[in-house]
């Protein structure tokens, strides 16, 4: 069973960026797509951004053009780079593996392989 450990959250204002990081365990990872997902108070988990084990990336439409997912196969780690953060990025952030995604509209969907981790926590707040 892989084990995730996500972090790099963090209070920040409207604007400002963040990079969080999830640590994947386990030599199996590079033959897998990943993913980050989110999860605000009261509101279903969401995939936000995915790279495929070939490294394309795909993202939820409010993601495009702040959010960028890249991966470091030789760490077992994804990243994602949170730029130009608004109040609504506000959420616990997951990281998952999957072994097929789809893209059905602006939304993204991928079935989770693993055992959630614990989350980071983003807030953007003023």
């Amino acid at each position: 069973q892989v084990q995730l450990v996500e972090s790099g959250g963090g209070l920040v204002q409207p604007g400002g960026s963040l990079r969080l990081s999830c640590a994947a365990s386990g030599s199996i990872f590079s033959m897998y797509h990943m993913g980050w997902y989110r999860q605000a108070p009261g509101k279903q988990r969401e995939l936000v951004a995915i790279i495929t084990s070939g490294g394309s990336t795909n993202y939820k439409d409010s993601a495009k053009g702040r959010f960028t997912i890249s991966r470091d196969n030789a760490k077992n780690t994804v990243y994602l780079q949170m730029n130009s953060l608004k109040p609504e990025d506000t959420a616990v952030y997951y990281c998952n593996g999957g072994n097929s995604y789809s893209i059905i509209g602006s939304y993204l969907r991928m079935n989770p392989l693993w055992s959630w981790g614990q989350g980071t926590q983003v807030t953007v707040s003023s």
